[in-house]
């Protein structure tokens, strides 16, 4: 994306069950998907920080494809996205968010297989802290890392938050 030139940023507030979570794209690609409950401040800052020459406007049509996709997955009637993402981050990680989309679904891995699987055995903090600025999660399945001994460990989105999506895929897989 040419980050020189201003664009719209489109917006929605997803209201499922209890879900409340804001979630931005462009006309073609999902950009964000936020935390549980959080204000509209945690997108605001996120695309002040990331695209700071562009405009947010609500827009719940074109957020729909991305909306009803994140509902069926909550809803336990899908288990892969179909839109696309545009990712903004380092080159680092862009490896992390992709080593994340394939971990399969209602399976966890843990930050040093992360590391291991992208060839960076050394780099589990960097991991970790990429894993944290993520900003699609459910779409790019950060909640699907757990500590070294199975533990639940932090959470951009909180673990409820995240004990919530593994409980939602675990139900899921036992069907």
């Amino acid at each position: 994306m040419n980050t020189n030139k201003e664009q719209i940023i489109y917006w929605s507030l997803l209201v499922h069950k209890e879900w409340h979570i804001y979630v931005a794209s462009t006309s073609n690609n999902l950009l964000f998907v936020g935390s549980q409950n959080q204000s509209f401040e945690e997108l605001s800052n996120w695309v002040k920080k990331k695209y700071p020459k562009n405009t947010l406007v609500e827009n719940k049509e074109v957020l729909a494809p991305y909306l009803d996709e994140i509902v069926e997955y909550l809803d336990g009637d899908r288990i892969q996205f179909s839109f696309s993402i545009d990712y903004k981050g380092t080159p680092f990680q862009l490896s992390v968010w992709n080593a994340l989309s394939e971990i399969p679904y209602g399976q966890t891995k843990t930050y040093s297989d992360i590391a291991n699987y992208i060839n960076k055995p050394s780099a589990v903090r960097a991991v970790g802290t990429a894993i944290g600025a993520n900003p699609v999660l459910l779409a790019v399945p950060c909640h699907r890392i757990v500590g070294k001994n199975g533990t639940l460990t932090g959470y951009r989105g909180g673990l409820e938050m995240k004990k919530s999506l593994l409980e939602l895929e675990n139900s899921r897989n036992q069907k």
